[in-house]
């Protein structure tokens, strides 16, 4: 099966997890950084999540999952250690339309989570198709060595010019976009903390188009 590479607004919307160990503990804290209302339902939790239940962020039912819990729900995600709790999370969603992840399995799953590398807005996603996650990690902790803060300063600079290009009315093709930017030499600028420097020279080369 192919999936479809998708980036979900969950932000103040409802996400139920379903399992309180270390790997729903993950995917809590994932939903968390969006902005989404977490709320996790188990028995019992590890002590991170117990954490932050107690400091606010997200909110723990303590007891088993139930059918109904995910009514209203936003999405779903089932990390309980019992495969037939799993399953009926997934069938409740399914038969609600509400997008569900069961970890580790993706027959049960309308989606499934890519390994994510973040740098400011910049969001790098890597899936192998839920065939080997590890080997998903490994390919992110690689890029994590290339791929820097930089590329955050690149994005925010890049939005500013792009806004400012668009109050003047002045229309720049996408093609004139990739060649105006030139990641060597941009990057390389920002690293060594000459950021004017760099958004003049974005500005000049897309402008020199006009």
């Amino acid at each position: 099966m192919s999936y479809y590479p998708i980036m979900l607004d969950v932000k103040g919307k409802r996400c139920v997890v379903i399992g309180g160990g270390k790997v729903a503990l993950r995917k809590a804290r994932g939903l968390l950084e969006c902005g989404a209302a977490v709320e996790v339902i188990s028995p019992a939790l590890c002590p991170e999540l117990e954490e932050l239940a107690a400091n606010g962020p997200l909110k723990a039912v303590l007891r088993p999952y139930r059918r109904g819990d995910l009514q209203g729900v936003a999405l779903a995600i089932a990390a309980a250690d019992d495969g037939g709790v799993n399953r009926g999370v997934s069938e409740e969603a399914k038969a609600s339309g509400i997008p569900v992840n069961v970890v580790d399995v993706p027959g049960l799953s309308s989606f499934i989570v890519p390994s994510v590398l973040r740098r400011g807005e910049v969001t790098i996603a890597v899936s192998t198709g839920g065939r080997s996650p590890a080997l998903a990690r490994r390919i992110r902790a690689g890029l994590e060595q290339s791929i820097g803060e930089e590329y955050s300063l690149l994005a925010s600079l890049a939005e500013e010019v792009r806004s400012e290009l668009k109050q003047e009315g002045i229309a720049v093709t996408a093609e004139e976009w990739q060649e105006a930017l030139n990641l060597d030499a941009l990057l390389g600028l920002l690293r060594s903390g000459r950021r004017e420097e760099a958004k003049k020279r974005l500005s000049e080369s897309l402008r020199k188009h006009e």
